[in-house]
């Protein structure tokens, strides 16, 4: 990790904690999803948005730990609420909210990270968002 100053850290930091409670808002759209799509006998769609629920899962566990690392107590996002979702239109809200999660993270990654650590859990991040944007399926975080 380089020297970075106090505003840095006040900024890394603040970054985190945003970046978690956009992955939780993804994790509640996900597991929406797929509890609707079980619900409706639609085996494969819940089986798909179960995968892309873990992996956003996942990157709000990354999150997580990078700021316990950097010695935060990451917020309580238990009183986030699930989103009233349309499994009808599932895969056009997903498309569009996994563009926005890109263009986050990669604006994130091209306005400078100055903590080797975080911008390796964030490019992480950052690539399996583009794969979800492109083929709205999970599975893409590795299991460290």
């Amino acid at each position: 990790m380089s020297t970075r100053d106090h505003a840095t850290d006040v900024d890394l930091v603040g970054r985190l904690r945003d970046a978690r409670r956009r992955e939780k808002e993804m994790t509640l759209f996900y597991r929406a999803l797929a509890a609707a799509a079980e619900d409706a006998g639609r085996g494969e769609d819940a089986e798909r948005l179960n995968e892309l629920h873990a992996d956003e899962q996942h990157h709000l566990s990354r999150l997580t730990a990078r700021l316990l690392e950097l010695g935060e107590a990451p917020a309580n996002l238990r009183e986030m609420e699930r989103p009233e979702v349309d499994l009808g239109q599932w895969e056009d809200a997903a498309r569009r909210r996994e563009a926005d999660e890109i263009d986050y993270y990669r604006t994130w990654i091209d306005t400078g990270i100055d903590d080797d650590a975080t911008k390796d859990v964030v490019a992480e991040i950052l690539e399996s968002e583009v794969h979800h944007h492109r083929d709205l399926g999970g599975k893409w975080m590795p299991a460290n």
